[in-house]
């Protein structure tokens, strides 16, 4: 009886120890702050509010998710390619990505309504921030002749997209494992109401426009 009772409490020492554990891990999961969102809080609110004349915090333009796309009209022929390329994106983003339809069919291409022709995932909060940091001072640093991303990639709603040729410039990516060199491209969405507001929040988080 004695032998249970001890038993019993080392097992609800376990127990008690785990979710201590548990707990401290998902505290400091939850005071994490990524780099550039900490750059964000404590500098570019301020700048942008001050160079664009707000007259309230609240309308200072934000990051509010990012989609990161793969297209690959090859997988009509080779579903092996859309598996890669899911692969591929995931390995890139760190988050389950899902497949995309043609919305329309396109004879030239022998694309039917509806085929699985890509790969597509939405980032928000911690990893839209961490993706978006890695992007600009880890992958595009690593493009052959870099000299800047395109100014001109706006919408004209203050949403900027970028398109990348080689999934091999993010270090994720062994070269050596992929099943080809596909393009990407990265679908920045923010608050802004204009173009000229979504690329001045851009810059001064380090986007590197080519001039």
């Amino acid at each position: 009886m004695a032998a249970q009772t001890t038993h019993t409490a080392q097992k609800a020492a376990t127990v008690h120890t785990a979710q201590k554990t548990e707990t401290a891990q998902s505290a400091q999961a939850k005071a994490y702050v990524p780099r550039l969102k900490k750059l964000y809080r404590e500098k570019v609110i301020s700048e942008l509010f001050d160079e664009l004349g707000y007259s309230s915090t609240m309308q200072v333009p934000r990051l509010e998710k990012i989609v990161v796309s793969m297209g690959v009209g090859e997988a009509r022929d080779n579903k092996k390619l859309l598996d890669a390329a899911i692969n591929d994106l995931e390995t890139i983003v760190g988050q389950h990505a899902v497949k995309t339809k043609a919305k329309k069919s396109i004879a030239n291409f022998k694309i039917r309504k509806g085929q699985e022709i890509g790969a597509r995932v939405t980032l928000r909060g911690n990893q839209m921030w961490e993706f978006l940091d890695r992007l600009m001072n880890v992958a595009l640093p690593r493009v052959k002749d870099f000299r800047g991303v395109n100014p001109n990639g706006f919408d004209g709603h203050g949403n900027y997209t970028l398109g990348l040729t080689e999934q091999i410039i993010f270090p994720e990516i062994d070269f050596d494992k992929i099943e080809k060199v596909m393009g990407l491209s990265v679908s920045i969405v923010t608050t802004a109401e204009t173009d000229m507001e979504a690329k001045s929040l851009l810059a001064k988080l380090g986007m590197p426009f080519r001039k």
